[in-house]
């Protein structure tokens, strides 16, 4: 007789076991028709799932995200029984849920084309219409080694094989098609929707192993409306015309080479965003209390072994071995040289809290297939920042950083800030005691700043919890960027200490802080968000003063030489073309005012203003227009 206990509390008795099904309609008509999967005591299992004990329980609709996710776990099962029927022969591999989406790995000759999936989506609707029963079956290993080579399916008689010996495995039948699969998944092909698209094709290597076959990878998308799938393909839609590294191209930001793969060429005008974005944040760090520092990017192979960071991070550090034969590694994070900065002279416990900031270059190796223009590269400048404290200023500490970030990220235009906490991951240092402190400590704080947050399960640091900074662009898409980490565990590794107030050596405590993360990929994140027409603070060149011709050079050389005086970054085009050449050309470039001089503007000391996307101009007394636009070129906190 099993006792139910829903997620508000209430319990509700039944005389025999019960499935996911029975318990939906007990508790209403409608939720048993929405309903797609259910949680027993925290673990998802299918609806037809049979609870014979008590337990807890939670049911999952498709307005939930372990019902979405579902939905494209199936839609990706679909789209390989799909492929199955339509192309006989064809072997499947893996096909997992990823963001927006799923996957599936095929192993097939020919290559498939755009036609391809137009027939493989018409043919998955067709296999939801049939509305095929889906069921779980357990087979013992060696059957099901011994059945999908019967079936000629190599790769899936690989997966089991690598399965411990002893273990059963897990089977889903959709109709008779079947899949390894550890699920859940919903009741029947036609609970999936049609709210799906196949959205490309690309090469994959079996198990990620460039020694092995390279298979054809099919992506789709999957939601639980066609008003979501819409409005995300026109997303999708809208980030390919702000692409940051089309945008930046045209821009002339930068560039990258296959000799330096992950390493970004910085030109002029990228350069100069670069930097004002370090003069910014620096002055926003100096008013709040940091010493800057910088440290080298060179240590020794026994400093990262003390820090943890060879144990934990080792395979993604770039390594060299000088001719006496001392290994040092590139650093891949600032934390360990930083601490060697506090370490240099002995720290009163009223020296804390002790801020240190730093633009540290770092290195970290990511796979080829992996890297993504300015948001996923290998050599980054981190816009760190360690804070040594006391136990007792965690809090206020978190709080001060919390708030600064908040401030910063308003006043480059992200006004939708998610806070995300994460707390020990299984692969860590320290001992528990320490996680204890630091993971209540930061709950603590971030419960304090009374904005909205969620938990990730062990997805913290190695050495401490963390809070994420997630920004919500102009799209709607999320970026996380900014995290503040407590750390109890590096400072000790490293013998860092501070005497406190009873004349007794401390290890202190070090938040590890960044805002920007990587400035390199926060700068692609404001290239697509602002589809490259940046605030005009921090636009690379803010005028271009254009004379309508050579007869008027020299007053628009004088007009270049006052906007460069009140601080504005400006350029004068002498080029020997005509003026609606010149406009269309720096309108490409994202230049925000273009400054026209002709006879009208030299006899009246006056400038005619064009702003970027309006066909509107503007005359303006040339004093009163420095005025204005000097004063307008500063943060909107500053």
């Amino acid at each position: 007789m099993p006792e139910i206990t829903l997620p508000d509390g209430k319990k509700i008795n039944f005389e025999k076991s019960i499935s996911g099904f029975e318990v939906a309609e007990k508790i209403s008509k409608s939720l048993s028709k929405q309903a797609l999967l259910i949680s027993v005591d925290g673990e998802l299992k299918d609806l037809n799932h049979s609870i014979s004990k008590d337990s807890s329980i939670k049911i999952f609709t498709s307005k939930d995200k372990e019902g979405l996710e579902t939905i494209r776990h199936d839609t990706a099962h679909i789209l390989a029984m799909a492929v199955q029927e339509l192309f006989p022969g064809t072997q499947v591999t893996i096909g997992p849920v990823i963001e927006d989406g799923f996957y599936y790995d095929f192993a097939r000759k020919e290559p498939f084309t755009t036609e391809d999936l137009e027939k493989i989506e018409n043919k998955m609707k067709e296999i939801v219409d049939r509305d095929e029963k889906t069921y779980r079956e357990v087979w013992k290993r060696s059957d099901a080694i011994e059945h999908f080579k019967k079936k000629g399916e190599i790769y899936k008689a690989e997966i089991i094989e690598s399965i411990p010996e002893g273990e059963d495995v897990s089977l889903y039948f959709h109709g008779d098609w079947h899949d390894l699969c550890r699920g859940p998944h919903l009741s029947s092909t036609g609970k999936i929707g049609k709210y799906f698209k196949l959205t490309k094709v690309s090469g994959a290597y079996w198990r990620g192993d460039s020694n092995n076959e390279m298979l054809q990878r099919v992506y789709g998308t999957s939601w639980s409306t066609q008003k979501e799938l819409d409005e995300y393909l026109n997303r999708v839609e809208e980030a390919e015309k702000r692409d940051h590294r089309k945008i930046g191209k045209e821009m002339d930001l930068f560039h990258f080479r296959e000799e330096s793969p992950g390493s970004v060429f910085w030109h002029q005008k990228g350069w100069s965003l670069f930097q004002k974005l370090i003069s910014y944040m620096r002055m926003k760090q100096e008013t709040a209390g940091y010493q800057e520092i910088n440290t080298p990017e060179i240590l020794d192979r026994s400093l990262w072994e003390k820090s943890g960071h060879w144990e934990k991070f080792g395979a993604n550090m770039y390594t060299s071995t000088t001719p006496d034969e001392k290994v040092f590694a590139i650093k891949p994070m600032n934390c360990p040289g930083c601490v060697q900065v506090f370490n240099q002279g002995l720290k009163s416990y009223r020296d804390l809290p002790l801020k240190m900031s730093e633009f540290g270059k770092v290195h970290r190796y990511e796979p080829s297939g992996a890297l993504h223009g300015l948001l996923r590269v290998r050599a980054f400048t981190q816009d760190d920042a360690h804070i040594f404290c006391t136990e007792e200023q965690i809090t206020d500490e978190c709080l001060t950083v919390t708030n600064l970030i908040l401030e910063i990220y308003k006043d480059l235009g992200f006004e939708e800030v998610i806070l995300k906490y994460s707390d020990r991951p299984e692969l860590r240092v320290g001992d528990d005691q320490v996680w204890d402190k630091s993971e209540a400590a930061l709950l603590e704080a971030i419960k304090a700043t009374k904005l909205e947050y969620s938990i990730n399960k062990g997805e913290g640091a190695f050495y401490g919890p963390k809070i994420e900074f997630v920004l919500r662009d102009a799209i709607g898409r999320d970026w996380q960027c900014g995290t503040l980490q407590v750390d109890l565990n590096l400072p000790g590794r490293l013998g860092a200490s501070f005497v406190d107030s009873d004349g007794n050596k401390k290890v202190p405590v070090m938040l590890h802080r960044a805002l920007f993360g990587s400035l390199e990929r926060f700068i692609g994140i404001l290239i697509e968000n602002y589809s490259g027409k940046l605030p005009f603070w921090l636009c690379p060149i803010q005028t271009v003063v254009i004379p309508i011709s050579s007869d008027f050079d020299d007053y628009a050389k004088e007009v270049n030489s006052q906007l460069k005086k009140v601080g504005l970054s400006s350029e004068v085009d002498l080029k020997n073309h005509n003026l609606n050449y010149k406009i269309r050309e720096h309108s490409l470039t994202k230049v925000p005012m273009l400054v026209i001089c002709g006879k009208k503007e030299v006899d009246s000391n006056t400038v005619t203003i064009r702003r970027l996307d309006s066909k509107k101009q503007e005359t303006m007394d040339l004093k009163e227009f420095l005025k204005k636009y000097s004063a307008l070129n500063k943060a909107p906190s500053i």
